[in-house]
């Protein structure tokens, strides 16, 4: 069957890990009307007792997906990817001692990085020629609860957050080696509770979402000296929202023009335009699945799925390309606690 429409756009492999059932879904998008359909349901083989969440990295060429099991046992899950079905066969297991909230490949494919929100640290680990990602060579402390993880856009250095720490850290990065070495850090004001950032597409922009104050704080990004100059603070909380903030996860779309945070009191979904100095500009608050923890914007930049931890279904929107308004397509239902989502382009 061709992963093609009449249009020439291939559909979206969509991956949403589970962490109640300790499961992956395999879905496919179809990009000519938004709506869902099941592929596969990945168990884990050996699995005694899912985590808290099923955080998911993929490869840089798209060819392997990794999933952090954070319940028993732990350790990193590696799976190669169809690329005509976006269906996922086990590559191995490799054993770890910490649980890591969130996992990044580096910008090669050839090292897996780690956020250990438990053990206080951040992890790296090789990933073998096979795809297979290996057992963790280097572990750095770091102030409590690290939450994030991921190289810059030229791969020279690292960033990571702790959440407990109100900081950024910015390592070095031997890129041939897989070391992490002389971390500089940068401070936020107290209870901001740093967690998930993205890049802006051309790297010289970081976006940082706060859990605790649910706040998006933008920085410039000096790639030579991996330094981070904060520009604007913006909140992500609905109009007359008073409860305690919980912010959870954030995306930027392809192009670079929209941004999109959730929260997971208000249960919704912030989305802002992106000026061209890098600010953002508040567009609008959208409801979406209870307690979004994760969410996800397909390769193409064109749909939006967000996941309900405590509804157990996937919401899928069209993005407006001239609005970044979000418009609902489809709702399925998937494995308990859904809480990360990645995307697949599919070959025809």
């Amino acid at each position: 069957m061709s992963s093609h429409h009449p249009n020439g756009q291939a559909d979206i492999a969509v991956y949403i890990g589970n962490g109640q059932s300790g499961d992956i879904h395999v879905l496919r998008l179809s990009v000519g009307d938004g709506k869902l359909s099941l592929v596969q349901r990945q168990p884990f083989p050996g699995l005694e007792e899912p985590g808290r969440s099923l955080p998911l990295a993929l490869s840089p060429g798209r060819e392997f997906l990794y999933a952090a099991m954070r319940g028993t046992p732990r350790g990193i899950a590696s799976f190669s990817i169809d690329p005509s079905t976006g269906a996922l066969s086990a590559l191995g297991f490799a054993a770890m001692a910490e649980s890591v909230a969130y996992i990044h490949t580096d910008r090669s494919g050839r090292f897996l990085f780690g956020a250990s929100y438990d053990g206080n640290l951040v992890t790296v680990g090789p990933i073998g020629p096979d795809g297979m990602a290996q057992d963790v060579t280097q572990r750095v402390a770091t102030a409590p609860h690290a939450h994030g993880i991921m190289s810059d856009p030229a791969n020279r250095r690292v960033l990571a957050t702790s959440l407990g720490g109100d900081l950024v850290y910015s390592f070095d990065f031997d890129h041939v080696g897989g070391a992490l070495a002389q971390p500089r850090t940068t401070s936020l004001p107290k209870g901001t509770g740093p967690r998930h950032f993205v890049f802006d597409p051309n790297g010289r922009y970081l976006y940082l979402l706060g859990e605790l104050d649910a706040s998006i704080t933008v920085f410039e990004y000096d790639a030579e000296k991996g330094t981070l100059h904060s520009k604007q603070s913006v909140s992500t909380l609905p109009a007359g929202f008073d409860g305690a903030a919980w912010g959870s996860d954030i995306h930027i779309t392809p192009d670079g023009r929209f941004l999109y945070a959730s929260e997971r009191r208000s249960s919704a979904l912030a989305s802002f335009g992106v000026e061209t100095d890098g600010r953002l500009r508040p567009l609008q608050n959208v409801p979406t699945e209870t307690q979004p923890r994760g969410f996800g914007i397909d390769p193409t930049g064109r749909y939006l799925l967000a996941l309900g931890q405590l509804t157990d279904h996937v919401t899928v929107y069209a993005i407006d390309g001239a609005d970044g308004a979000l418009s609902m397509t489809d709702r399925i239902a998937v494995g308990s606690g859904p809480d990360w989502v990645e995307m697949v382009e599919l070959e025809s």
